[in-house]
C-alpha cells in the first residue's frame, strides 16, 4: 500500500483496538456464552449478539453484511431479521450502500451505538473493579484514568463510519513523512477505509525528500495526491508558491473546531491570516532526561542551560559507556534546526520578529518586513553553548540526527537528549529499554534572562492547489476525518505519542498511555509551546541549511564561533535579498 523512503520507525504492531474496549467486549461475549451454556432457560440475546459483532468488526476494520450480522445473532433467521430491523429503527445501525444500485449494504455501528457502548464498557469496568478488584487504584495508573473519577465524561468515542462512502476515483492518495505517527496511520489503513468507504494509498518519505516531492508535485498539471503532509516551517514557502489551497476556500473551518487545537500548532498552519493546513501531529522538541540517573546523582531537573551543562558533566562517564547528552548535530538540516532552537533558548529568534508578551509576533510575516538575526550576542552565546555540549556528547555526535540521538538514548547510552515527542515510542513502548518508564519531559532549559520554551514541530495536512476539482470535496472530508479527535485518539492507542488537540490530551484513556501527554498539555497551558523559533517564512529552509553547514564547520574546529556567525549571517542576507528581487 505504501512506498517507503528514508528513515521510518521500523516494524509497527498490527492495528489494534483500545485494549480496555476489547477486554470489556470479550468479557461480555464470554459471559453471555457461559450464561447460555450453563442455564438452559436462558436463550441467546439477538440484539446483544449483533451489537457485539458490529462493534468488534468495526474496531478491527472489517465489513459486516446483513447476512453475517444475522448469523452472529445465534437466534433463528426470522427472529434475527426482526431484531436487525428493530436495531435499524432504533438508530443503532448505519447502512452504507456497497453498490451503485444501492441494493446491497454494509452494516456499521452508529454514533448512538458507539456512545452507548463506551458508557456501558466504563460502567462494567468500574463494577468489576469494585466487586472483584479491591480499592480503586491510585492516580497515575491506568485503572485510575479509565475507571476512576478523572474526567471520565470526556472520553472520546471511537471513530464512526460515514453513512455514504466517499466517491473518489481510485481512492484517497496521501503523501506523508516516514515517522512513527504516520506509520501508525498506515497500519490503521483498513480501519480508515471502513470509515470513509474507499481505498487509501499512502507514500512516505524522509523529511528532505518529502519537501522535494511536494514541490515536484506542485509543478505537475494535476496533483498525484489528494492530501499532503507539510513540516510546519514550510507553510510560508508553500503558501507563497501556490502549493496549497487556502482551506477557507474549500470548507467551513469551524467544522474542524479550531479552538480544540494546541494554539501554537493551529497558528503555525496559517500564512497571511489564512489557514492552509490542519495539524495532524503537534510535536514539541523537549529535553528527555533519565529520572533514575538524576536521582542517583542527587541532581534536580535542569531549568537553565548552566544547570543542563552541569548535569551533563556529572552524568558523562565514558568508562561506563554513558554520555551526558545527545542532540541533532549532523550537518545540514538536522544541525540547522538545533541552531535555531538553541538561539531561541537564549531568547532570540532567527529573524527580527517584534517581541510580545510570551514570545515574538509572527502574525505579519507574509508582509515580508523581516531580516535574519544570526550574528548577534545571543547567537554567540548559542554557538558557545553548543561547543560546550560537545564535551559531554557521544563521539559520533556530529553525524547524529533525529533518529540516531533517540535510538542512543533508548539504548541507555545517554543520560539526556533533546527530542521530539513523536520519537518517544522508541523507549516508551519498548519495555527492554533502560529509559522505559524512567524518562522525564521538560521544556528546553533557558539561557540567562530567557524563558523556558518547547519549540513546536510536527506536521500539518493540506490539500494541493493543483488537485483536480472533482476530487476536492472528498479530500476535504478525508482531511477532516484524519485530523478529528476520534482519529487522533486512535493514533495514540495504536502507538503514536503526538497529539494536536486539547480534547485528546485530556482524554482519560490517552493520559493513561504516557505521562508525555500531561506534560505537553501543562506546557501548552503555561504558553511554553512556541513556533517562533522556526518562523515559517519562505526562506526558512535555506536559513536552516546555511546554519547547519556553517555551525558544523565550527563544531569541527574549522572556524571560530564569530566566523561561523558572520558567514551564516552574510549567506542568509544574500539568500533573502535574492528571494525579494
Amino acid at each position: 500500500m505504501n512506498s517507503m523512503h528514508g528513515h521510518t520507525q521500523g516494524t509497527q504492531a498490527a492495528p489494534q483496538v483500545p485494549t480496555e474496549a476489547l477486554e470489556i467486549l470479550s468479557f461480555v461475549e464470554d459471559f453471555s456464552d457461559e450464561l447460555e451454556a450453563t442455564l438452559d432457560i436462558i436463550a441467546p440475546n439477538g440484539h446483544l449478539r449483533m451489537a457485539l459483532h458490529l462493534l468488534r468488526w468495526h474496531f478491527e476494520g472489517k465489513a459486516v453484511t446483513p447476512t453475517s450480522l444475522i448469523a452472529s445473532s445465534q437466534v433463528p433467521y426470522a427472529t434475527a431479521n426482526r431484531r436487525m430491523k428493530e436495531m435499524l429503527n432504533a438508530g443503532l445501525i448505519e447502512q452504507r450502500p456497497r453498490t451503485k444500485t444501492g441494493k446491497s449494504f454494509s452494516m456499521h455501528p452508529s454514533d448512538k451505538l458507539l456512545h452507548q457502548w463506551m458508557q456501558l464498557a466504563s460502567r462494567v469496568h468500574r463494577l468489576a473493579e469494585r466487586t472483584f478488584g479491591g480499592p480503586v487504584a491510585t492516580e497515575g495508573t491506568r485503572d485510575y484514568y479509565y475507571g476512576g473519577s478523572y474526567k471520565a465524561a470526556q472520553s472520546i468515542p471511537p471513530l464512526s463510519v460515514r453513512a455514504e462512502p466517499l466517491k473518489i476515483s481510485g481512492g484517497i492518495r496521501v503523501l506523508v513523512h516516514g515517522d512513527p505517527t504516520f506509520m501508525v496511520m498506515d497500519n490503521l489503513k483498513r480501519q480508515f477505509e471502513q470509515v470513509i468507504g474507499t481505498k487509501i494509498s499512502q507514500r512516505a518519505f524522509s523529511i528532505d525528500r518529502l519537501r522535494e516531492e511536494a514541490l515536484r508535485n506542485a509543478r505537475r498539471d494535476t496533483s498525484r495526491y489528494d492530501i499532503i503532509a507539510i513540516d510546519l516551517p514550510w507553510i510560508g514557502e508553500f503558501a507563497k508558491k501556490g502549493v496549497l489551497l487556502p482551506l477557507d476556500q474549500v470548507m467551513d473551518l469551524e467544522r474542524l473546531d479550531p479552538a480544540d487545537f494546541h494554539t501554537a500548532g493551529w497558528k503555525a498552519a496559517h500564512w497571511g491570516g489564512r489557514a492552509y493546513a490542519v495539524p495532524a501531529q503537534t510535536t514539541p522538541e523537549l529535553l528527555f532526561y533519565r529520572r533514575d540517573l538524576f536521582a542517583e546523582a542527587g541532581l534536580e531537573a535542569p531549568a537553565t542551560t548552566d544547570e543542563l551543562l552541569a548535569a551533563a558533566k556529572t552524568l558523562h562517564n565514558t568508562a561506563r559507556g554513558r554520555y551526558g547528552i545527545a542532540w541533532n548535530a549532523a550537518r545540514g538540516t538536522a544541525l540547522g534546526h538545533t541552531v535555531l532552537m538553541t538561539m531561541a533558548d537564549f531568547g532570540q529568534p532567527v529573524l527580527d520578529l517584534p517581541e510580545i508578551a510570551g514570545g515574538f509576533n509572527t502574525d505579519h510575516l507574509a508582509e515580508g518586513n523581516y531580516r535574519a538575526t544570526i550574528d548577534t550576542d545571543a547567537g554567540l552565546r548559542a554557538a558557545e553553548f553548543l561547543l560546550e555540549l560537545l564535551h559531554y556528547s557521544p563521539p559520533d555526535i556530529l553525524s547524529m540526527s533525529w533518529y540516531e540521538r533517540i535510538r542512543s538514548y533508548a539504548a541507555g547510552n545517554i543520560a539526556m537528549a533533546y527530542g521530539y515527542t513523536l520519537l518517544a515510542p522508541y523507549f516508551e513502548q519498548d519495555e527492554t529499554s533502560p529509559a522505559h518508564g524512567r524518562t522525564g519531559y521538560l521544556p528546553h532549559p533557558a539561557g540567562p534572562g530567557a524563558c523556558q520554551i518547547a519549540p513546536v514541530g510536527g506536521y500539518v495536512l493540506g490539500i494541493p492547489a493543483n488537485l483536480a476539482p472533482d476530487r476536492v470535496s472528498a479530500a476535504v472530508e478525508a482531511l477532516s476525518i484524519f485530523t478529528s479527535p476520534e482519529a487522533q485518539k486512535l493514533y495514540v492507542q495504536n502507538g503514536s505519542l503526538t497529539n494536536a488537540r486539547y480534547s485528546v490530551g485530556a482524554d482519560p484513556d490517552v493520559r493513561s498511555v504516557s505521562s508525555i501527554f500531561e506534560a505537553v498539555d501543562a506546557m501548552s497551558l503555561r504558553d511554553e509551546l512556541q513556533f517562533w523559533p522556526r518562523p515559517p517564512v519562505p526562506e526558512i529552509g535555506g536559513i536552516i541549511q546555511i546554519c547547519g553547514e556553517e555551525f558544523h564547520d565550527m563544531l569541527r574546529g574549522i572556524t571560530t564561533p564569530r566566523e561561523a556567525l558572520r558567514t551564516a549571517q552574510a549567506r542568509a542576507d544574500a539568500l533573502m535579498a535574492t528571494n525579494r528581487t
